[in-house]
């Protein structure tokens, strides 16, 4: 199922975005705030946005310039904005689509199927991200055709990451994914060490991570790159 998040202070309008996706394959989270967007993004996962750029607490567009820097799904602007200046500069800053109001139900429908088809959102258990293969259910991994060993705590890590990719999981949410009921009694630096691990047999060079990035304060990302359809 994917996450549509709908950033838009308008409730009326909100509830009408939703009632028009209406579909088994969609969860809707609502945000009237650019504070709510950010307290959902950074502690669910999300597979689309569909932004206002005018909300009461903030700018959109800076506001997506900042989900940018860590989140790689779908972006869809949603405004009233409709100078040839606010269009290209909303889509030079990050947006996968730029829709002005008024618009068609049936476009926006169409649109957020596209984008989520040019992204490859899924939850299948056989990840091939470039340059790699990693079959959760068969628990075969590898880089550029090359088998890789991983333990159970580095394949349950992995798995959270990559199947999360483009968002960031913090630190406490991890641990308690990985290790489960004995989470509280793992020592404070399993977690770094793991990932150290992870960096060690996927990164080209560990000590500078193209993949696996650490957000200060926060906690972990799978830095989305390209990936094979």
């Amino acid at each position: 199922m994917y996450k549509i998040l709908i950033v838009e202070d308008d409730l009326s309008l909100s509830k009408g975005i939703e009632l028009a996706l209406r579909s088994e394959k969609y969860e809707f989270k609502t945000a009237h705030l650019i504070k709510e967007a950010r307290e959902f993004i950074q502690n669910q996962k999300v597979d689309l946005m569909i932004l206002d750029l005018n909300l009461p607490d903030g700018n959109g567009l800076k506001f997506m310039g900042e989900v940018r820097q860590n989140c790689h799904f779908p972006i869809i602007i949603l405004t009233a904005q409709d100078m040839e200046i606010d269009i290209v500069t909303g889509l030079e800053m990050g947006a996968d689509d730029y829709i002005t109001k008024p618009f068609s139900l049936m476009v926006l429908r169409a649109r957020v199927h596209a984008a989520l088809r040019k992204y490859g959102v899924r939850e299948d258990k056989v990840i091939h991200i470039e340059p790699f293969n990693f079959d959760f259910e068969k628990m075969v991994f590898a880089k550029k055709g090359k088998w890789i060993e991983l333990s159970k705590t580095e394949q349950k890590l992995l798995r959270l990451l990559v199947m999360n990719r483009g968002r960031v999981m913090a630190r406490g949410d991890l641990v308690d994914k990985v290790w489960g009921d004995g989470a509280e009694y793992v020592d404070e630096n399993a977690l770094s060490v793991t990932i150290k691990r992870l960096r060690d047999k996927l990164e080209d060079e560990p000590s500078k991570p193209k993949f696996i990035k650490n957000v200060y304060g926060v906690g972990y990302t799978w830095t989305v790159q390209r990936e094979e359809n």
